[in-house]
């Protein structure tokens, strides 16, 4: 069941008793005004009224649950949500290794740093890399070619992204 119907159940139910304690105490109280004097219903009305102190005290620890779980508690969705986001991931770390497979190691390598750094320029990552201009140059337009890599005009050099899929 939702959270938030569980809350506004319980604060539902926690203002239907506690609207039944205050008409009790207020009565009892006036019934222990009028006969408060040293004798035997005097101290049964004291007991009444302590317990009914009691009663005002679980109404209030109710209704106090109730308002956390409506505005409080997001445990649930936080969860959900962190799972989702480790599953994706996973799926793409995945990804990202059956691609390096089939790569040789000096495209691997470049893969591997732009995956690091998303937005590298091509000037740090051939440094990075410790590859030569036109090498770079060559590897990063195969890679552009069959759809891994994206390139995006950064001055007179490029910023260098994996695409969405890896």
């Amino acid at each position: 069941m939702d959270n938030k119907k569980i809350g506004g159940t319980l604060i539902g139910l926690s203002l239907a008793i506690g609207s039944i304690l205050i008409y009790f105490i207020s009565n009892t109280n006036a019934k222990y005004t009028q006969m408060c004097n040293p004798s035997p219903a005097c101290s049964s009305l004291t007991t009444t009224l302590n317990l009914s102190h009691l009663s005002v005290g679980i109404f209030a620890a109710i209704l106090s649950l109730g308002i956390y779980l409506i505005f409080f508690n997001k445990t649930e969705e936080v969860i959900l949500r962190r799972l989702e986001e480790e599953k994706n991931s996973d799926l793409k770390d995945e990804k990202f290794n059956i691609l390096t497979k089939a790569l040789n190691q000096h495209e691997t390598k470049v893969l591997s740093i732009v995956k690091e750094q998303p937005g590298i320029t091509q000037n740090t990552l051939r440094l990075k890399a410790d590859l030569s201009k036109s090498l770079i140059s060559q590897i990063l337009s195969n890679l552009e070619k069959v759809n891994i890599i994206k390139r995006e005009a950064k001055g007179k050099t490029y910023s260098i992204f994996l695409t969405e899929e890896f």
